[in-house]
C-alpha cells in the first residue's frame, strides 16, 4: 500500500488496517519460528507498512489539534 493510498483512508480505516497487519505479522512470525514461512521478506514488508501507517496516522492526529 502506497503513502497516497494510506492518506486517502480515514483514521478508523487506518486503525483497522494496522490491526489486521499486526495479526498478519504475528502469524508470519509464528510460521517463521516453525520453519513454514516461504517468503521471509514479507515480515519486513509488513513491519514497514505498519510504521508507514502509524506515521501518517500521527500526522492526521496533529492536523486535527
Amino acid at each position: 500500500m502506497t503513502n497516497k493510498e494510506i492518506r486517502n483512508l480515514s483514521v478508523e480505516e487506518i486503525n483497522k488496517q494496522i490491526s489486521e497487519l499486526k495479526d498478519e505479522l504475528f502469524n508470519l512470525k509464528l510460521q517463521s519460528s516453525l520453519n513454514q514461512l516461504t517468503n521471509t521478506a514479507r515480515i519486513a514488508s509488513v513491519k514497514k507498512t505498519i510504521a508507514r501507517m502509524k506515521t501518517i496516522l500521527a500526522e492526521k492526529n496533529s492536523e486535527v489539534r
